[in-house]
């Protein structure tokens, strides 16, 4: 990447609104400006001469004709996002005054900005570690406030705190490892190697305790998905309806009436839920009925976890039977709906056709009435408690790592558990070095100390363009 050029790019969402903004930024984003803004005032100065920090009112100007009335804030490096001179303009929002003030901006040097390239400018600068970066991606996607507060965190550099210093910890071990290296004649005492194991087998727990937070952090990142299956006419779809509390569904007496799956998002107990409201698994009349029928299997087979209604005013069926087979070895949850009506279903105890294993587990059932809305609350509390064992802490915030973490941090891990077995062992100490230097570097590819320029384009190439 060449940070001697000025980019610029649409920073708001596309689409009519009340305001749209265009940002500059590069060692000419002020020059840029300077061609295309007029100020207000005859004794306004321009952009490059304007002083750092100050908003200006005036219009721009493209092809001698004025596209726009908009306000113009000026940053200069280094107290900016990128650490580079910043332009922002707020113009009108629409799609075609935004469009022409960009335009305005490129035709006077500027470069369209690629997807995340303000904030891997901001990490390129200085300005941002990599988990700070990431954690800006996850901010803009936070769909609870639990999410939003876990991105809060890692952007402020809580979870590259720790990883900061059990590398420094790494480097200070590896620093007495060469040190003995370059000397040969002076062997490591029994409590300088006793010292050196403790910090290393230290950092191997830390590292495990950051593992340990995995699954959490790619539940609050990405969700969970939850099929909802059960035979047709048994309140599959008023159940999400009730789950997201609004009408996404149809809801209708007649039997099959969803024949492709719906997907929604909810909030259930901080946790973003991505819903599933299936045609239901039972024997297709038609080819488009079919259809919908193969769609539920595809979504019950990506699902984490799976909500089998039942009707409890009606007796089990046998199709009641064939949808639990299905359940066989996967999360699920019995969902009895309609408790409100009179209570005709019972659950044998004994396995048979009709009542598999997976109908048996009681204390995973929930009564629930999608007319009343009664048992609602304690079948989001089953759904949060079958995904999230034990309460959500504020301090467990602060640590959740995402897949690239874990894949750097499994094998930092390993890494050093292989030092402290060659360290133990006494080993040559060329080997104990190799290990430990293959930890640190993977360790620091969390926070971007060590880092490729494909790595760097894989995680910006999933922002959006102005970020």
């Amino acid at each position: 990447m060449y940070l001697d050029d000025t980019i610029a790019a649409i920073a708001t969402p596309l689409g009519e609104g009340g305001l749209a903004v265009v940002r500059l930024s590069g060692p000419q984003a002020l020059e840029v400006v300077d061609g295309i803004f007029r100020p207000s005032g005859k004794s306004a100065p321009k952009p490059s001469t304007a002083a750092t920090h100050t908003v200006h009112h005036g219009r721009i100007i493209r092809h001698e004709r004025v596209v726009d009335e908009v306000l113009l804030a000026v940053m200069r490096a280094p107290r900016t996002y990128t650490r580079e001179h910043v332009a922002e303009i707020s113009c009108h929002g629409g799609l075609l005054v935004a469009k022409l003030v960009l335009d305005a901006a490129l035709e006077n040097g500027a470069r369209l900005a690629l997807p995340g390239e303000f904030t891997k400018r901001a990490f390129l600068n200085g300005r941002l570690d990599l988990a700070q970066a990431e954690a800006v991606a996850d901010l803009i996607h936070s769909r609870t406030e639990l999410a939003l507060a876990a991105a809060n965190e890692q952007l402020a550099g809580k979870l590259s705190q720790r990883i900061n210093q059990v590398r420094d910890d790494l480097m200070n071990v590896l620093a007495h490892v060469e040190a003995h290296i370059d000397f040969p004649d002076e062997d490591i005492t029994p409590d300088t190697r006793a010292q050196l194991l403790d910090r290393l087998r230290r950092g191997a727990d830390f590292m495990e305790q950051l593992l340990a937070t995995a699954n959490e952090g790619q539940i609050l990142r990405r969700g969970i998905r939850a099929a909802i299956i059960g035979r047709p006419n048994v309140g599959k779809s008023s159940l999400l309806n009730q789950l997201l509390g609004h009408d996404r569904a149809i809801v209708s007496p007649i039997p099959g009436t969803t024949r492709d799956t719906i997907e929604e998002t909810a909030n259930i107990r901080g946790l973003p839920v991505i819903f599933v409201d299936t045609a239901g698994l039972r024997e297709a009349g038609d080819a488009l009925e079919n259809e919908g029928v193969r769609r539920s299997r595809a979504a019950l087979a990506r699902a984490e976890l799976v909500l089998h209604v039942l009707d409890a005013s009606e007796p089990l069926t046998p199709a009641d039977g064939q949808c639990a087979q299905e359940l066989a070895g996967r999360k699920h949850l019995v969902v009895l709906n309609k408790c409100d009506l009179p209570r005709k279903l019972e659950l044998p105890k004994a396995v048979n056709d009709a009542c598999p294993s997976t109908l048996q587990s009681a204390p995973a059932s929930v009564e629930v009435s999608c007319v009343t809305g009664s048992g609602l609350e304690a079948l989001k509390d089953a759904i949060k408690n079958a995904v999230w064992a034990g309460d959500i802490r504020a301090e467990m915030l602060q640590v959740m790592i995402n897949s690239r973490h874990q894949d750097a941090l499994r094998r930092a891990r390993e890494s050093t558990l292989h030092t402290i077995e060659a360290l133990a062992d006494d080993r040559s100490l060329e080997f104990v070095a190799l290990d430990l230097r293959i930890a640190v570097n993977a360790i620091g590819e969390v926070v971007g100390k060590t880092t490729t320029e494909d790595l760097l384009d894989s995680i910006f190439s999933q922002f959006c363009i102005g970020k």
